[in-house]
């Protein structure tokens, strides 16, 4: 502002040098009004991005009851959702996941103490439940008062009592109607209806055709997942009875998250047409970005009478923490979903939620215009 005013001061000078008082006392009152019509038109501008921050308009039971900003989860990844992603998601509104994949008992209670020391928002952890070392992850979140779990890869029905019984809301991920039934009568706060378009192992139905008949068929919340990248995705998940979404792909390039660069890059390089579906053969199919390894793999698959189903598994070990912690996006699995083509930036966790919300929230608002 003292800025402002020493230059209008020189300027006003050099015109009262050389013209009439009139002339003089007009330039004055045209340059004052512009110069705060400026700063109206700044302030204004201030105050609208700042309502763009702050979006609040889309709330619902997921958000309310969980004690979040944004009805939004961040996918438990393996090998990807660590304790600097789950805190970057919880500070920015939403719910991050610590993935406990494969990792021991004391494993996890560390990067859990590590979510702890970065954020005091809720988080919660996500548990495969395929896993060698299931039954310490169990007991671990109960330990460390853990309030939300996902679950993956799995019956969750062994363990649910016992969670329930420490208070903790179980949200397992569901493929189909028949199993999220199964989960509702089992206690189930809700279920994440989670359909093939996702990254990562994948189901035979779609996001558009599952989440509806998911939502028909329980009286819980569903959250839903796959193919879900922009505010428009999230008003549709809305549209079809959602009350929430989960999102993986996009949060593979948010700021917070430590995967190597070159995965990062591979993700925001990635077409349309570029993820492919293998392992079916295996009974475990998995979504990835076409590489090297992915060629390789499918050509192992459809040799069965050469390559055995053992070895068929022994190609895939490895591979996911080859990419997403050395880099080898060539030799490595890159899991991603169909969305990948839609991720154009590296973005802080908080901007993405919000640019996402913001977006959601316009789309839903002009919905009516279809309706006559």
């Amino acid at each position: 502002m003292k800025r402002i005013n020493k230059v209008l001061g020189v300027i006003l000078l050099v015109i009262m040098t050389s013209c009439t008082k009139d002339e003089f006392t007009k330039c004055k009152t045209a340059i004052m009004n512009k110069c705060c019509f400026a700063l109206c038109s700044k302030t204004q501008s201030r105050r609208r991005n700042t309502k763009k921050e702050n979006v609040h308009m889309i709330s619902t039971v997921i958000d309310k009851s969980l004690g979040l900003e944004f009805p939004i989860f961040q996918g438990g990844m393996a090998w990807v959702a660590d304790a600097s992603l789950a805190a970057g998601v919880s500070n920015a509104g939403g719910l991050g996941l610590i993935a406990a994949m494969n990792s021991n008992g004391e494993q996890l209670r560390a990067e859990i103490k590590k979510c702890k020391e970065l954020t005091d928002k809720p988080f919660g952890v996500n548990i495969m439940l395929m896993s060698p070392f299931v039954e310490e992850a169990v007991q671990v979140v109960i330990e460390e008062g853990i309030k939300v779990i996902t679950t993956g890869a799995g019956n969750p029905g062994k363990y649910m009592q016992r969670w329930l019984d420490a208070g903790i809301k179980v949200i397992p991920v569901v493929p189909s109607v028949a199993l999220a039934r199964k989960m509702e009568k089992l206690g189930a706060f809700a279920v994440i209806a989670e359909g093939g378009e996702s990254g990562g192992h994948v189901g035979d139905l779609t996001t558009m055709a599952l989440v509806p008949q998911v939502v028909d068929a329980v009286n819980i919340p569903v959250i839903a997942a796959g193919g879900i990248a922009d505010g428009r995705q999230i008003a549709a998940a809305f549209m079809l009875g959602a009350v929430g979404v989960q999102v993986g792909t996009r949060f593979l390039v948010a700021t917070e998250c430590t995967i190597a660069q070159e995965y990062k890059d591979k993700i925001i390089k990635a077409k349309d047409i570029d993820t492919v579906v293998t392992g079916k053969r295996l009974g475990h199919p998995v979504r990835a970005i076409r590489n090297s390894f992915t060629r390789e793999y499918t050509k192992a698959e459809y040799n069965s009478s050469q390559v055995s189903d053992e070895e068929l598994e022994k190609m895939g070990v490895g591979r996911l923490r080859l990419a997403v912690r050395e880099g080898d996006v060539s030799h490595g699995t890159v899991l991603a979903g169909q969305v990948a083509a839609m991720v154009k930036k590296e973005q802080p966790a908080r901007e993405i939620i919000t640019e996402m919300f913001a977006q959601a929230e316009e789309v839903l608002n002009g919905a009516t215009k279809w309706v006559k």
